[in-house]
């Protein structure tokens, strides 16, 4: 994301009161974007299900598998056994994952130069073709390696934990609630969402 278009999305923000408050708490979003569409895939694929150590230890050992390039090529991961997979920690179900991934980048179904016509949604659609890719590693490419600006991923529990503490609700919410109170938000959801991550890290729920 652009400075001056985070700025524009910080000046809409501050007009929810709430969101306001944390502008004023935390620092401001970094939004480097991700130019490698294929290792933002893969990394998503890993991370899933995994703590930040976790998922980054079996991450660097995956790359270590390539000492070659910064990064495999789809073609390379794909003539790796899948026991050399495992033994950087993948279990043997994201292993047969990222092989599909990289099948998909060689076959072309999927293909990076048609996103920047596409709306979110189709986005999503396109990256769900691939096993082990659901709805919530969409959202994440969509906010992190493309810097869309109003992505809501109500199935995060960050997300859900940050509604839950800035609207001192007593249960986490379910989407519709969420939707329903980001709707002032838009069109820089994904903005706000980075500070509702912030008070879920922190728990700090004072007024």
């Amino acid at each position: 994301m652009q400075k001056e278009d985070l700025s524009k999305a910080l000046r809409h923000l501050r007009k929810d009161r709430d969101i306001k408050r944390l502008i004023s708490r935390y620092p401001k979003p970094d939004y480097t974007r991700r130019r490698n569409v294929y290792q933002s895939l893969v990394q998503a694929i890993i991370h899933q299900q995994l703590s930040g150590k976790a998922s980054e230890t079996i991450y660097k050992r995956f790359t270590a598998l390539y000492r070659e390039k910064p990064f495999p090529l789809p073609e390379q991961v794909l003539k790796t056994t899948g026991a050399r997979l495992r033994s950087a920690g993948l279990s043997a179900q994201k292993s047969l994952y990222i092989k599909d991934l990289s099948l998909r980048f060689l076959d072309g179904t999927i293909q990076p130069k048609l996103f920047p016509r596409m709306s979110d949604e189709e986005i999503r659609e396109h990256l769900i073709a691939v096993k082990g890719i659901g709805r919530w590693s969409a959202d994440m490419f969509l906010m992190f390696t493309l810097n869309r600006s109003d992505v809501l991923p109500v199935g995060d529990l960050g997300i859900q934990k940050g509604f839950q503490r800035l609207f001192t609700l007593p249960h986490l919410p379910d989407a519709k609630n969420m939707e329903a109170r980001a709707e002032s938000w838009r069109p820089y959801r994904t903005v706000a969402c980075w500070y509702l991550w912030r008070l879920a890290d922190d728990g700090n729920t004072s007024r």
